[in-house]
């Protein structure tokens, strides 16, 4: 099939120079081989030039990798989704849960019944050398601990007086601490460690040559023979501030601390995307990517979370894909599940969003306008007509605790947070699309309700719960 490479390559510069990014790598892989590959902007305050084979920070795109893991265990017999978390960790318990109904599905689903909580906020705080902030300084004053061991994190989950979120697989609510117990399920069930496993079962197989899962960057920087990206970050004062201090956050080594390329990125989400066949030779087993992405979980426009992947479909194609962001790092990957395309885009500048790049490359593949958005909720037109269910202040507790007031004006439901009003556009059921007034930023909301009032409400991907009124 022909492509317009250069109608593409045109786009991405515009949404890269308009959004100010410093550095972007993006990559799209076919039954070809390469599509498009490309650079665009810098790795460092010098102006050393990014290419495709830069090595970034991939953030939370490393779940997958973890659940891969896991998956590749299951299908050789040495481990099942369906094994209790305490058969691992004796001491694990979701307070208010039976010990043993917590299992490792519910972990790599984030459906554990684990709300929002601060030890990867504290890990990073109190790991990472040579940062100071307001952030910085809070997190080290609340910590209990370092939460430099997968104990540590254990036994926050199990004795912290907080609420949980009901019974294990009934509320989904995005979980680091539960992809940093999987991490060492992977080092128990498989006899050595997450990072070697990776290394030798993952990466080599796929041919991922600049792929590594490292804590600090010391073993990225020595494979990236000097391509690799500094972080950079907006100061204070909206100028872009630039460091090489990576985040070091031990435990949660499987929920974020691989280290690659969007060369690399492209070709791991191909071989997913063929069922594990990459370059014609089977790398990953068949039945372990069936499990990872396969019949077992549903097919429906509304993004579905699977084992460290959304699954989701657009015009007939199955998409299946993750975002990532740490200090430094924005990063969104994805795959045509079954159609052998792989897809990513890596950027150097935290708290940004590279994902709009993939849509256009997912477009350009499904024969879509490059300009086409991949939202998946859409309001109805309509007003909430009980809009007082929803009322109430609710707090998420990841890091510093974020608070969101929902209130009722004009007959309508609002939100408000720091100071800004959020519109609420009822999409149905109880789903809201959400509109910020002070930039028209979009964003979702879902409430959940309990005899008639909402407990809960999931913002984007985690739950704030109600405070009592």
């Amino acid at each position: 099939m022909a492509y317009d490479l250069q109608k593409l390559d045109a786009m991405m510069q515009a949404f890269i120079a308009e959004k100010k990014l410093p550095g972007v790598s993006v990559a799209v892989r076919g039954p070809e081989g390469v599509i498009f590959e490309k650079g665009y902007g810098v790795a460092n305050l010098e102006g050393r030039k990014v290419d495709e084979h830069t090595m970034y920070g991939i953030a939370s795109m490393s779940k997958s990798m973890t659940t891969l893991a896991c998956c590749i265990l299951a299908a050789e017999g040495k481990l099942s989704f369906d094994d209790p978390v305490c058969k691992y960790f004796p001491n694990f318990r979701v307070p208010g849960n039976p010990q043993q109904d917590v299992t490792l599905r519910h972990l790599a689903m984030h459906t554990a019944g684990i709300p929002p909580m601060e030890p990867l906020e504290w890990s990073i705080a109190l790991n990472t050398p040579g940062r100071d902030s307001d952030w910085v300084r809070e997190m080290k004053n609340t910590a209990p601990n370092k939460m430099e061991t997968i104990d540590q994190i254990i036994d926050y989950i199990a004795t912290n007086p907080y609420k949980t979120l009901g019974q294990a697989g009934e509320i989904m609510s995005y979980s680091n601490e539960g992809y940093a117990i999987l991490s060492y399920v992977v080092d128990i069930a498989s006899g050595t460690t997450l990072e070697e496993f990776l290394m030798e079962r993952v990466f080599k197989p796929i041919g991922m040559t600049r792929s590594i899962l490292d804590l600090d960057a010391s073993e990225a920087t020595a494979m990236a023979g000097g391509n690799i990206t500094s972080l950079f970050e907006l100061g204070d004062d909206g100028e872009l501030v630039c460091d090489d201090q990576w985040s070091i956050l031990p435990p949660f080594r499987g929920c974020a601390c691989v280290k690659s390329t969007a060369h690399d990125m492209a070709r791991y989400y191909q071989c997913i995307a063929n069922r594990g066949v990459i370059d014609g030779v089977q790398a990953i087993p068949a039945e372990a990517i069936e499990i990872f992405v396969g019949a077992g979980f549903p097919l429906q426009e509304k993004a579905f979370y699977c084992y460290g992947l959304n699954k989701r479909v657009k015009a007939g194609h199955v998409i299946c894909e993750h975002s990532g962001g740490l200090h430094g790092v924005s990063s969104h990957g994805g795959l045509l599940l079954d159609e052998n395309y792989g897809f990513a885009a890596l950027c150097n500048q935290g708290s940004t969003d590279p994902e709009p790049l993939v849509w256009m490359m997912y477009n350009m593949i499904m024969g879509l306008p490059l300009e086409e958005s991949h939202r998946w909720l859409f309001p109805t037109g309509e007003d909430f007509a009980e809009p007082e269910m929803l009322v109430g202040k609710y707090i998420c507790y990841e890091g510093i605790p974020v608070t969101v007031d929902v209130f009722v004006k004009d007959g309508k439901a609002w939100a408000r947070n720091d100071e800004t009003e959020i519109e609420l556009l009822w999409s149905g059921g109880t789903w809201f699309m959400t509109r910020r007034l002070d930039n028209g930023a979009l964003g979702r909301m879902h409430f959940f309700i309990r005899d008639g009032k909402a407990w809960a409400v999931q913002v984007y991907s985690r739950v704030y719960q109600k405070l009592e009124d």
